[in-house]
């Protein structure tokens, strides 16, 4: 079973905006895939699907981005998921727009979504994809910058650091998530 995880925040206001890029990729997947996000529970929406023989989840927590493994970890429990079985895709202020970074363990680097998640999953040892969205550089805060819209310039290369988030997931579907980093980093 693989359990692929998108964080972002739930609502019209934050659809296309630099924190949302990992829902971003699980709407990509599902697309792709042809799972539907057509379940509802946890405080999460999400789709099952197989593909060559293995149960594949998306899932898109509804509980804002701070509270995140509040919807992941009971998921986790009803479906009886390691925690090697799963990799999360979220934004990352320390990347250029654009690059992702695969990792299979590590802090929550400043990210609340991944403090929830690592509070709630006991460990800090998951698989994770972090998709780069840059920091402002006009003194703008933080807060109002990862909720704000990606510029013409950084969409292009938002839309291909979205398209190898799915790539990477895809591959994982059929190798070590080892090898997929050393593919994808």
């Amino acid at each position: 079973m693989k359990l692929i995880i998108g964080l972002g925040n739930p609502g019209k206001q934050y659809e296309n905006t630099r924190h949302n890029v990992g829902f971003m990729v699980i709407d990509k997947l599902s697309k792709e895939l042809a799972i539907p996000l057509d379940r509802q529970k946890f405080n999460g929406i999400y789709g099952i699907g197989h593909i060559s023989g293995e149960k594949i989840i998306l899932l898109k927590p509804l509980t804002y981005m701070n509270l995140s493994g509040e919807c992941i970890r009971p998921l986790m429990d009803y479906y009886e998921i390691n925690d090697d079985e799963l990799v999360v895709i979220y934004d990352d202020l320390d990347l250029p727009v654009g690059k992702i970074r695969l990792r299979s363990k590590g802090s929550a680097g400043g990210h609340n979504g991944i403090k929830s998640m690592i509070l709630h999953l006991a460990t800090q040892e998951f698989n994770r994809i972090r998709v780069g969205i840059d920091r402002p550089n006009n003194g703008m805060k933080i807060s109002d910058y990862v909720l704000g819209q990606f510029t013409k310039e950084e969409e292009i290369g938002i839309n291909e650091a979205i398209d190898r988030s799915a790539n990477a997931c895809e591959k994982w579907f059929s190798t070590s998530f080892v090898q997929v980093m050393n593919e994808f980093n």
